[in-house]
């Protein structure tokens, strides 16, 4: 009995630093927390969607959802050969140009009249506190933090570990100049290292200037935060992002909701709505949408071209790793949506974009 209860102490002790190591951040406190506490959307201890917004969906249990997702059947739910890519030198950009790059799931790269952003950049190789769990498919991994140029803005939804990494930000910190991020977030940054004049947490609906003739507004979405047992005591968020000659809607991870008609009519039209497309399941409904409810999502944002994402990199679902872009390409031919597909790497011309059905017959 001693020794049996001696190895659950030293698990307990184990769990708990090990939670509390650098990767996990830092919850907010002083100054940070009152202004959290004093968000409107922050009740009963954490941030509140703006529509009741359950975990699972009705009728779904936690056991169901890890016995499928442990034991469950799972048909090509990684592609069985690497996949393609290119490889664009960042460095040697000409400013002129207006570019997107998509680094898989929901890390990309945007230069846009002369100013560089990175959004959600993910390049450890995994989307979990383990290194050896959920691991980026083969292809998927081809840039890495020194492949980045400097950095004007890079904005960061939500402390997610598929959207918020510490090894790959700690990496990027010297190239950083400003960060754009929801309340809360910043916590995480401070610890590793961001100076915190550089960084700028917004509450919805919340404006900012990062620079002259730039406009930044933080948006709702509908899911949640947390990067350990502990749930949504930061923000998540989308963001409305306007240049001088853009007006680009940076998703983040959300369920379907009318919060999407609502910005549409205020903050639209968008020339690009960039969002969420996998790791979606009946199951978890409320928080990720289903590729048809994409698809609704950028008619709802008067949206002229629609870039699916948070896809092609990691499974955190339970469907094929190729079904969102099948599904999400088919809803969008039939509701007359334009509809991007980049490859990962590709360079794509935001004035003239072109991009090729890449992953058929990866099977």
């Amino acid at each position: 009995m001693i020794i049996l209860l001696f190895i659950i102490l030293l698990l307990f002790i184990g769990v708990y630093v090990f939670m509390h190591s650098p990767a996990f951040g830092k919850p907010a406190t002083g100054e940070r927390l009152k202004r959290i506490q004093a968000s409107a959307y922050f009740r009963d201890g954490q941030f509140q969607n703006l529509s009741h917004t359950p975990n699972l969906t009705e009728g779904a249990s936690m056991l169901r959802v890890m016995r499928d997702f442990f034991f469950g059947k799972k048909e090509r739910n990684k592609p069985a050969a690497t996949l393609p890519s290119q490889k664009t030198d960042l460095h040697t950009l000409d400013k002129k140009e207006q570019v997107l790059v998509w680094f898989g799931h929901s890390s990309y790269f945007l230069q846009l009249d002369g100013k560089k952003i990175l959004v959600d950049p993910v390049f450890c190789g995994h989307a979990s506190p383990f290194s050896f769990t959920t691991r980026s498919y083969a292809g998927a991994d081809v840039y890495t933090p020194d492949d980045m140029p400097e950095i004007d803005i890079l904005f960061i939804t939500h402390d997610h570990w598929d959207h918020l990494d510490h090894a790959t930000v700690t990496a990027l910190q010297p190239k950083i100049k400003q960060v754009i991020t929801g309340l809360g977030t910043g916590a995480h940054l401070e610890r590793w290292g961001y100076d915190p004049g550089k960084i700028t947490e917004l509450n919805w609906y919340e404006q900012y200037h990062p620079f002259e003739s730039f406009q930044v507004h933080a948006l709702p979405a509908r899911h949640f935060s947390g990067r350990g047992f502990t749930r949504n005591k930061n923000s998540w968020a989308s963001f409305a992002l306007r240049t001088p000659g853009w007006n680009i809607y940076l998703g983040g991870d959300s369920g379907y909701d009318t919060h999407f008609a609502t910005i549409g009519e205020k903050y639209g039209p968008f020339d690009l709505a960039i969002l969420e497309c996998g790791q979606y399941n009946l199951y978890w409904k409320y928080i990720h949408m289903l590729p048809e409810e994409v698809v609704q999502a950028a008619k709802d944002l008067h949206a002229d071209k629609l870039l699916p994402v948070h896809w092609a990199k990691f499974s955190l679902g339970l469907h094929p790793w190729d079904e969102p872009i099948l599904r999400v390409t088919a809803a969008a031919e039939q509701a007359a949506q334009p509809i991007l597909h980049p490859m990962i790497g590709q360079k794509l011309d935001l004035r003239a974009p072109a991009t090729l059905r890449w992953w058929e017959g990866l099977f």
